[in-house]
């Protein structure tokens, strides 16, 4: 009786639904040359050893700090038209684009310093001439930026769930419910996050927080590797109660 009521108790092996496969890719940042390694190796694999469900899922922060944010969204774009497994969560770094694009300036140059200057440029904007016409900012980043991608920039949802697990692109606020979570924290949340040891009902998988390899916790699997500095962007792979990951570099 005693050794039962002092039984350990092991964690939720949390998983997606059988015969279901889920590929998370971190943070992008600009790196489609990145991307498109990374996609190769996912679609050989899918062909090589197929499931019934798949799920392909970006984890957010497509732009900025690497040199080719236009040519990352003109890839997901002709990837999404083609592949109706294909999920692309928003992170901060495509809100604080939209925010410019709606004509507030206030975090212009903020953007610009965390890797806005390099998105400007692939789209052949000089991010000094921004700097200077902060009141014209905004007509020249809708003048440069495609209509759509400024339309896929502002579609993005917040969160997808598969089965057990919930894919976001900086986590979740502990203790609020899914559906109530504030969009904020969806995108940018950090410390109450990672410090939580909570069980939040379900596996967030999250990029955001750069990590020198995949952090795995019993709550949570980060997945950011800092793709624009390090040249290694990270994929995770779901595969009913198996967990692998693939990388760029390696």
């Amino acid at each position: 009786m005693l050794r039962s009521l002092f039984r350990r108790v092991e964690p939720r092996a949390y998983a997606v639904p059988a015969d279901t496969r889920a590929y998370a890719i971190g943070d992008i940042h600009g790196r489609r040359d990145l991307l498109e390694e990374l996609l190769a190796r996912i679609d050989a694999e899918r062909a090589a050893d197929p499931r019934a469900v798949e799920h392909l899922i970006l984890l957010g922060d497509l732009i900025d700090r690497g040199p080719d944010s236009c040519g990352v969204l003109d890839l997901v774009l002709a990837r999404a038209a083609e592949d109706p497994t294909l999920t692309i969560l928003g992170g901060n770094h495509e809100s604080m684009l939209v925010t410019l694009l709606d004509g507030d300036m206030w975090h212009l140059e903020s953007w610009l310093h965390f890797g806005g200057e390099e998105c400007a440029r692939s789209y052949g904007l000089d991010p000094t001439a921004l700097l200077a016409e902060p009141d014209r900012a905004a007509d020249q980043l809708r003048a440069a930026i495609p209509i759509a991608h400024q339309a896929l920039l502002r579609a993005l949802p917040d969160w997808r769930r598969v089965g057990d697990v919930l894919f976001a692109h900086a986590g979740i606020r502990p203790g609020v419910p899914i559906d109530a979570q504030d969009p904020q924290d969806l995108r940018w949340i950090r410390l109450p996050f990672l410090r939580s040891t909570a069980d939040h009902g379900v596996l967030v998988v999250h990029g955001h927080t750069v990590v020198a390899e995949p952090e795995i916790l019993p709550n949570r699997i980060a997945i950011d590797t800092g793709a624009s500095a390090t040249g290694r962007l990270t994929a995770l792979c779901l595969d009913g109660t198996t967990r692998r990951f693939l990388a760029t570099g390696i």
